[in-house]
């Protein structure tokens, strides 16, 4: 039969009390962070500004087959940090992923930005993809962002 709480050690049962007490405040901390993501972005640029937004807002995006306007964005932000040779690299692969209307995954843009773009293309700097960014950031805030707040991903 059960012989209780008695019959364990004396050094087993502060061992358990201790892993109690750090457990529950595990859970406290986890709970706090909860709370913290579940309040709504108020804009798509703090939605950016976030690992898991951007996370969340990219698992949104796949599910409505639009993923590519944000692979370049990110991909625009990684840019503009890049230097010399990489730079160079960076703006043909850009271009041939985004830009170019054959592109795997060719953006949403006018026939005017992507001409300006292709133009600049010739001698590639830090704002070449300036436009064509802003572009997608105010198609995707205007369009994508409110769908995804009213999605499940966002809650």
């Amino acid at each position: 039969m059960c012989k209780g709480l008695s019959a364990i050690p004396s050094s087993c049962l502060e061992k358990a009390k201790g892993m109690r007490v750090k457990l529950s405040h595990l859970a406290e901390k986890q709970d706090k962070h909860r709370v913290n993501e579940e309040k709504p972005p108020q804009d798509l640029e703090s939605l950016l500004s976030s690992k898991l937004g951007v996370q969340a807002f990219r698992w949104f995006l796949r599910s409505e087959f639009s993923e590519e306007n944000l692979q370049f964005w990110l991909a625009c932000e990684e840019y503009k940090s890049s230097s010399g040779a990489k730079r160079i690299s960076k703006a043909q692969l850009i271009y041939k992923q985004f830009i170019n209307p054959d592109a795997p995954h060719e953006v949403n843009l006018d026939s005017e930005t992507r001409e300006a773009v292709m133009q600049l293309m010739e001698e590639p700097a830090v704002d070449t993809f300036d436009e064509a960014q802003l572009r997608i950031f105010t198609l995707m805030a205007k369009d994508s962002f409110p769908r995804f707040l009213r999605s499940a991903y966002c809650h």
